[in-house]
């Protein structure tokens, strides 16, 4: 059966946090895993604009999907900007629309501060999880169990910390859902090692 992936965007993502799982996810379905992913806006957008000025076209919003995981990407959290994962938070919809998606069962995988978009949601309350290192002491303030690692695989929730843990992320996904073999090989696809410490409760 096919994994639904959805990648979701807003203006002010990083780059790096949605493109590199994007790709590694999606390399992954062209190599024979059973995958689909999408990249997905809560409300309707013909175009978005992450934080380095990248305009990307997406292919739908949440709503039209039916995802199995939701990768959150953040962008811009400390410089508290208009468009950034920190607005995101501080408006609070698409925090609401995670919190729903996971009380339904969807899997969430956040890559650097937007494991603060998860906080805001509420699942993390109780669970080990990790964000950016400039972001720590404000996830520190939340309900998690802040760890030292660069992946925290908690089951049906995943994070990550810094920009380019995004290639982890996605490899430790490929890993569960397709298989370690795979994921090796998407790893030397992209002339990548894997770094840093799992920290692993589930999955």
């Amino acid at each position: 059966m096919t994994t639904e992936i959805a990648v979701i965007v807003y203006d002010g993502f990083d780059e790096l946090d949605a493109v590199g799982p994007y790709e590694v996810l999606s390399a992954a379905a062209e190599s024979g895993c059973d995958l689909d992913v999408s990249l997905r806006t809560l409300d309707p957008a013909e175009q978005v604009t992450a934080a380095h000025g990248l305009r990307i076209a997406v292919d739908g919003t949440l709503d039209e999907a039916d995802p199995d995981v939701v990768v959150v990407p953040g962008g811009g959290w400390n410089d508290r900007a208009d468009a950034s994962a920190w607005a995101e938070a501080k408006k609070g919809d698409l925090p609401d629309a995670l919190a729903d998606l996971h009380e339904r069962g969807v899997e969430l995988a956040a890559v650097c501060t937007g494991g603060m978009l998860l906080a805001r949601a509420g699942v993390l309350e109780g669970r080990p999880a990790v964000t950016h290192a400039s972001a720590v002491g404000d996830l520190r303030e939340t309900d998690a169990e802040v760890v030292d690692a660069r992946v925290v695989d908690d089951g049906d929730v995943l994070t990550a910390g810094g920009v380019t843990s995004g290639l982890d992320l996605a490899l430790r996904l490929v890993e569960r859902l397709c298989g370690a073999d795979t994921a090796e090989e998407m790893a030397t696809r992209i002339e990548y090692e894997r770094r840093g410490a799992l920290h692993r409760t589930g999955g």
